[in-house]
């Protein structure tokens, strides 16, 4: 997380709101901060740096008369700023224990969204994902009859899919050459899930390629130009907390929360966009707004962890904006760390 550039005394009052405001799930009042503060600061100082802070767009005031409650960019600050609290001993030897009675990569993936959602109240979540490890080769693209084109993807383990898709529109050998040419130049050596992520952010925005040529590329990357039949392996449990959240959603946009939540695509993209780290850093994300409209007040804290096979996991907590972040952040650590090293 970057330096806010608040002044001391905004940072520390800010954080006092923010604690507060997870811990009671109401506004925030000066005198209310004033008394969690060692020094003594009147209401009216208080207010005053409130209202400095509600003017930067930390915080925001429901009701003229109410106290403040922090927004989205407050939250972000008090993350970066947190530290993970150290989960207890006996919570870390139970971890351990339990990944010991497990022989599989599948049961202890399993376990791990388990014991994750145990220990935070909150939605656990972990995958096994095989397929984002590889790294690409090359790829040949062959025109064939009735609209359809072969797909050869190689992968620097010198493994070979091929795929025939069809399009909606005919392409012509050139720009299959172009398509092609285009991918290997820029892709060569990239692990597939960053390469998928950075085509698509691409494809949006550069005019490299003519747009009849891009209009076709992007028709072939939905048909799986870069996808190995490599399935991830993702579990989810706690999906039922979030009802127990003030999430200020209506009841039609909670409905779509859990559908989506029960996809499991929309819940691997979830864990591919946000957790893009190396294994073994922890990652925040605050407002997940970009991968689904009703996870506006949602936080994501996970990671990417090696398993001792070599294949990459990703294990993370879902949850309101409002938890605890200490205690996720640690659950989220000692369970990595227990999963990864827990040897066959």
């Amino acid at each position: 997380m970057q330096n806010s550039g608040l002044r001391p005394r905004h940072l520390e009052i800010l954080n006092a709101i923010v604690r507060c405001y997870i811990e009671t799930g109401e506004p925030v009042g000066s005198r209310t901060v004033s008394k969690l503060r060692n020094e003594s600061l009147s209401p009216a100082t208080i207010r005053n740096v409130m209202a400095d802070l509600a003017d930067e767009g930390y915080l925001s005031q429901p009701h003229t008369s109410a106290g403040r409650i922090p927004t989205e960019k407050a939250f972000r600050v008090y993350v970066g700023v947190l530290a993970a609290n150290r989960l207890a001993t006996v919570e870390s030897d139970r971890l351990r224990d339990e990944f010991s009675l497990l022989h599989t990569v599948g049961a202890r993936v399993e376990r791990s969204s388990h014991l994750l959602m145990e220990l935070t109240r909150n939605v656990g979540i972990a995958a096994v994902m095989p397929a984002f490890s590889h790294q690409l080769d090359q790829v040949e693209l062959m025109p064939m009859a009735d609209r359809r084109v072969l797909i050869v993807l190689v992968t620097r383990d010198q493994m070979v899919r091929n795929k025939i898709v069809s399009l909606s529109e005919p392409v012509s050998p050139d720009e299959l050459l172009s398509i092609k040419n285009y991918v290997n130049r820029n892709f060569t050596g990239w692990r597939l899930g960053d390469a998928r992520r950075e085509l698509m952010r691409r494809m949006s925005q550069e005019r490299e390629l003519y747009d009849a040529v891009r209009r076709k590329l992007q028709a072939l990357y939905h048909q799986g130009l870069l996808d190995v039949d490599d399935v991830p392996e993702v579990h989810m449990e706690g999906a039922s907390n979030l009802l127990d959240q003030d999430l200020h959603l209506t009841r039609e946009r909670l409905r779509e929360l859990l559908h989506a939540l029960e996809e499991k695509k929309r819940l691997i993209e979830l864990l591919d966009r946000f957790l893009e780290q190396p294994a073994g850093e922890l990652e925040i994300h605050v407002g997940l707004e970009q991968a689904h409209p009703a996870m506006k007040d949602l936080a994501l804290i996970g990671m990417t962890v090696r398993l001792a096979s070599g294949m990459p996991a990703k294990v993370a907590v879902l949850g309101p904006m409002r938890m605890h972040y200490g205690r996720v952040m640690a659950a989220v650590l000692q369970t990595s760390r227990a999963l990864e090293s827990a040897q066959f």
